[in-house]
Formats: structure tokens, C-alpha cells, sequence
């Protein structure tokens, strides 16, 4: 089996990074693109899990898939970061994380960033990292081989917190909402990117594709992780699951 064919065993979305730059190309038209997409709801998603994160108890912060730094933005303005807290920031794309440097520019002494493939993280020590959150990026992601990254870099006893795509538990709102989204993000995405197909049709299979939250939760399981948990935003198009890497006894 070849390394791209490996990567797509679990991708949702049969997306490969070293194959399409997508996210450079849209780089300054992303946070409008979740804006139309979700009507603006995803704001409150990502508020509520900056939230959780900001909560937390941790010295150093690995946030993968920052995309434009929304997330990150939101933990700092949640709370005022201590002098013994670090945050890195990282993405597989540049463009974006140039777009996440502007918009955290007072906060830069604590927020390292660095272009890092989810699926490989050779900077970032083992059990070096708190906390490890990753937010509306699983969903292109070969999910086995980033959870396992995720347990490698997590200290003993540190937490993963993800918010991604998931199921609406009413069936035939489920369908509903698929539906919707099949009618509707190819017109917009087609609008918005001036026809850069690449920009919706990635993430829509990955919604379509993406697990059961409580499937998702037993994969963190079956990988070691300890704690989980999750819990289901607007009616469950999203989820947020939060797990614990077992301490050492």
C-alpha cells in the first residue's frame, strides 16, 4: 500500500494536501466561506470550544489545522495568557497561517507558528504538549494517523479536544440537512471562489462521510485515550469531543 493510498483509508473527505493547495488558494476568502456556509453559526462553535480550551489547566497548547486563527483568537480573548503558557499554532498551509499571525499580532511573544502536517508532527517532542486541539480538520485528515500523533506529542494525563462535522441524531433531519448542503455550498462555493471547485467539494464529502460522534468517540477509545467525551452543537451537525491521554501509573 502506497502512502497516499495509507492516508486515505480513513479521509472522509479522500482529500490529499500534497495534491491540491486548496486552502492557499482560498486562503483570504475562508472565514467568508464559513460565514455563508453555516449562516455565521460556526462562530459559536468555535466560541464554545475556545471556551473549553481556555478552561483548562495547561502550559503549552498544540493547536493543529489553525486555518486563520480563529480558535486561538478566541482562547486569548477568553482569557489573558500567564508568562508560563505557549501556544502553537500550525497548519499545513502558509497563506493561512500568515492570515493567523495578523490576527494575533499582541499576542505573538506566546504564540509560536509553525507550517506542520497534522499527520506528522517531527517538531513537536513526545509527551511534550498539555493540550492538543484540532477543529474543523479531521475531516480531510486520515483520522487513525492523526489521533495516534495527537497520543504521541500529549503529555501523560493531557487532554485532545476536537470540533468537527457530525450527525444530527433525528434521521430524517439528518437527511434534511445533507440535502440542504448538497443544493446549496456548490452555489456558493462556486460564487464565492469565482469556480474553485476544490473549495466546497472537499469539505461536503467530508461532512456526508464524517462518523457518528459516538463513533468517533470509540475510535479515541479503541487508540488508548481515556475520558471521553462529547457533546453535540446545533442539534449535532457538530460535535465536540474532548479525551484524556492515560497517566502514568
Amino acid at each position: 500500500m502506497t502512502i497516499e493510498q495509507d492516508i486515505k483509508t480513513k479521509n472522509a473527505a479522500e482529500f490529499e494536501t500534497r495534491q491540491d493547495d486548496v486552502f492557499g488558494r482560498i486562503a483570504d476568502r475562508y472565514d467568508l466561506l464559513c460565514d455563508l456556509f453555516s449562516f455565521g453559526i460556526h462562530r459559536i462553535w468555535k466560541r464554545r470550544v475556545a471556551a473549553l480550551i481556555a478552561k483548562e489547566n495547561w502550559a503549552q497548547l498544540l493547536d493543529c489545522a489553525t486555518g486563520t486563527g480563529d480558535i486561538i483568537l478566541r482562547v486569548v480573548n477568553h482569557k489573558k495568557l500567564n508568562l508560563n503558557q505557549k501556544i502553537i499554532a500550525s497548519d499545513i498551509s502558509l497563506q493561512m497561517l500568515e492570515i493567523a499571525k495578523k490576527r494575533l499580532l499582541s499576542t505573538k511573544e506566546q504564540i509560536e507558528f509553525q507550517i506542520l502536517d497534522a499527520h506528522s508532527l517531527p517538531s513537536i517532542p513526545d509527551e511534550s504538549v498539555d493540550l492538543y486541539s484540532i477543529s474543523l480538520g479531521l475531516k480531510i485528515c486520515e483520522r487513525e494517523q492523526v489521533l495516534k500523533e495527537a497520543m504521541r506529542v500529549l503529555r501523560p494525563g493531557g487532554r485532545f479536544v476536537s470540533l468537527e462535522a457530525s450527525n444530527i441524531p433525528i434521521k430524517w433531519l439528518h437527511k434534511l440537512y445533507l440535502l440542504y448542503m448538497r443544493l446549496v455550498m456548490p452555489i456558493v462555493g462556486w460564487l464565492a471562489t469565482g469556480g474553485d471547485v476544490s473549495a466546497y467539494k472537499y469539505l461536503l464529502q467530508g461532512i456526508e462521510k464524517f462518523p457518528t460522534a459516538e463513533v468517533l468517540a470509540n475510535e479515541l477509545s479503541a487508540l488508548g485515550f481515556e475520558e471521553v467525551y462529547f457533546q453535540r452543537l446545533t442539534f449535532g451537525i457538530v460535535a465536540i469531543h474532548v479525551a484524556r491521554k492515560p497517566s502514568r501509573i
